[in-house]
């Protein structure tokens, strides 16, 4: 049976990875701060050597835009080089080489130690996940009008159509730098967040506003799309459709 390590067990992503790999038959070791069976906390790295000890696969999706990524990173890869664990599926994000963003200058660095550490590695870059929108866009709402970034567009991607491609890519040999996953529709944000209003009745006026400095500029200019891999299938419409079924 293959044994593989999912990091950030517990949130978005790293849980439907788990039960992915779980459904095919992995025996799948969930790593995060609350876990049950492997509790470690990425930023020091202590209890990782067990958590990585007997692992044939590690997919890292634990991240925190608040910084620290490339440090964490650095924790796992030296216990998977001191495991001699044979392969490492990182999950990263479309433009982290185009957009000046810090989190993304981050993202990259991490995309380098991997590619630099010698362990046989697997590196997919996703389109933003409609749940980041919808977080941006829901909070946004609770002002008496609606925000956006003027001229941003955004191609949102389901994260459970990416958990289906991490998993996959867990159970198959190194490959490198694979393909980017983008989202089905590359749209304006202020056409997001206008249906998003009609999902939920609510009703606001969407105001674009213009803002300043490098980052808005790469996202602007579209560095962060990836509209020759839209290969996403779930709308941002039908995933707020999915997500009141839910609440209903």
């Amino acid at each position: 049976m293959t044994t593989i390590l999912v990091t950030g067990a517990t949130g978005t992503l790293g849980r439907q990875v788990a039960e992915r790999l779980r459904t095919e038959g992995a025996d799948v070791r969930g790593l995060s701060r609350r876990s049950p069976s492997y509790a470690v906390d990425l930023r020091d790295g202590r209890g990782l050597d067990a958590a990585v000890d007997g692992v044939d696969t590690i997919v890292h999706c634990a991240s925190s835009p608040r910084g620290g990524d490339d440090r964490a990173a650095g924790f796992l890869i030296e216990a998977a080089q001191r495991a001699g664990v044979p392969h490492l599926v990182y999950i990263s994000i479309v433009g982290v080489d185009r957009v000046p963003l810090r989190y993304y200058a981050a993202k990259r660095r991490v995309e380098r130690m991997i590619e630099d550490s010698g362990v046989g590695a697997t590196i997919q870059r996703t389109t933003q996940f409609h749940d980041l929108v919808l977080s941006v866009v829901s909070g946004a709402a609770k002002l008496p009008v609606l925000p956006v970034p003027a001229g941003v567009s955004v191609q949102p991607v389901d994260s459970g159509e990416v958990a289906d491609r991490l998993a996959a890519l867990a159970l198959g040999a190194p490959a490198g730098r694979v393909p980017d996953l983008g989202g089905p529709e590359v749209r304006e944000f202020s056409a997001l967040a206008g249906a998003y209003l009609r999902a939920t009745g609510r009703k606001r006026r969407v105001v674009p506003v213009r803002l300043a400095g490098k980052a808005y500029a790469g996202f602007r200019s579209g560095g962060h799309l990836s509209p020759e891999h839209a290969v996403g299938t779930v709308t941002f419409e039908e995933f707020l459709a999915r997500r009141h079924r839910r609440a209903g």
